[in-house]
């Protein structure tokens, strides 16, 4: 059985069925511990995502409160020179522009990002094929 510390020396005397063995047990052995950095990479971010979207929400919540209360101090101000339903549909329609492109912007943002990957994994299993592919063409094989 391989230990890190063998060298290419070491290796030549065991049977080809030894080094596939100690291959596979070293790829298996790789590839779980790769899966478990991509889990906790994935739950880190899933955490954090979790509070970032629940102090978003109670923003929301009091940015209603207060855009109601702005909503609402404007058509007043309106209606001292012009109708109260003229004053309302224009308060309405410019809060609704607003959110219109509010909306167009997050949506451009949001496409831009694509798919959450965790990007630490994707770089060290590019690394470790990278090795691999280096190592085995030193090798000879």
């Amino acid at each position: 059985m391989s230990t890190p510390h063998d060298t290419a020396a070491d290796r030549r005397d065991e049977s080809v069925a030894e080094l596939v063995k100690d291959l596979s047990r070293d790829v298996s052995t790789l590839l779980h511990e790769e899966i478990a950095l991509a889990r906790a990479e994935m739950t880190e971010k899933g955490r954090r995502a979790g509070m970032g979207a629940g102090m978003f929400g109670a923003a929301t919540a009091f940015g209603l409160v207060t855009l109601g209360g702005s909503m609402a101090t404007i058509v007043i101000l309106l209606d001292k020179v012009m109708p109260l339903w003229l004053a309302a549909l224009l308060t309405t329609l410019a809060y609704g522009g607003v959110a219109w492109v509010l909306a167009m912007r997050g949506r451009e943002e949001l496409q831009r990002i694509g798919t959450p990957v965790p990007e630490r994994t994707t770089e060290s299993v590019k690394e470790d094929i990278q090795w691999a592919k280096t190592h085995a063409k030193s090798n000879g094989r």
